[in-house]
């Protein structure tokens, strides 16, 4: 009877959080490489349901870099996390950042331009 009343307790936590969200996100050059800095939302109820990581990805889909994300955020909404030493090839002038958490996996897709040298 515990059990079931631990696993309707936690449902609808679940059911109310969506998918993870990049509300916000910057990148600078240094060097040969860039650090971004990624806004993610997402309505984290504790270890079972939060954003978990954001990528940034060239247009054609090629991973340039990951930012895991090992904790839940709770009380912390929107947190912004940053990335360093991401190495973005010359020809790409936008990126595409992809949030993503423990239940609904790749949230929506954030196009940044990126600053010109």
């Amino acid at each position: 009877m515990k059990l079931i009343a631990i696993l309707l307790y936690l449902i609808p936590s679940i059911a109310i959080a969506g998918p993870a969200v990049v509300v916000d996100a910057t990148a600078v050059k240094s060097g040969q490489t860039w650090t971004f800095s990624v806004a993610i939302e997402h309505a984290d109820t504790g270890w079972e349901n939060y954003a978990d990581g954001w990528g940034v990805y060239a247009p054609d889909g090629t991973e340039l870099g990951y930012r895991v994300l090992v904790h839940p955020h709770v009380n912390e909404q929107p947190f912004t996390r940053s990335l360093s030493g991401v190495i973005i090839p010359d020809a790409v002038t936008q990126v595409i950042i992809k949030p993503r958490d423990l239940v609904h996996g790749i949230g929506a897709d954030y196009p940044l331009i990126l600053p010109a040298n």
